[in-house]
């Protein structure tokens, strides 16, 4: 499946390619909550999941280790926006 232009707004974008791309950036479907999915970087963990709304990024083993860094996003932004903010990490 090919995506849509990398500046097109991600509610544009139908679900199955939604994630497909999210697999392109190497993400996990959760088993049991399939709109949460995960990624797992070398100095860094998220969970992002499609709320109704906006998606949603958890980033895990950030510094401070006691803080968890949450940050949500419009659907309404592109995709490459998107990307830019979420997967160059917290």
């Amino acid at each position: 499946m090919s995506l849509p232009e990398a500046d097109t707004p991600l509610y544009n974008h139908t679900l199955p390619t939604i994630e497909d791309w999210l697999r392109s950036k190497g993400c996990n479907q959760d088993e049991d909550n399939l709109h949460c999915w995960y990624i797992d970087e070398s100095a860094w963990k998220a969970e992002i999941c499609l709320d109704t709304e906006e998606l949603t990024v958890r980033y895990f083993d950030t510094e401070p280790e006691s803080q968890n860094l949450r940050r949500s996003f419009k659907y309404s932004l592109s995709r490459q926006d998107i990307e830019d903010a979420v997967f160059s990490g917290p």
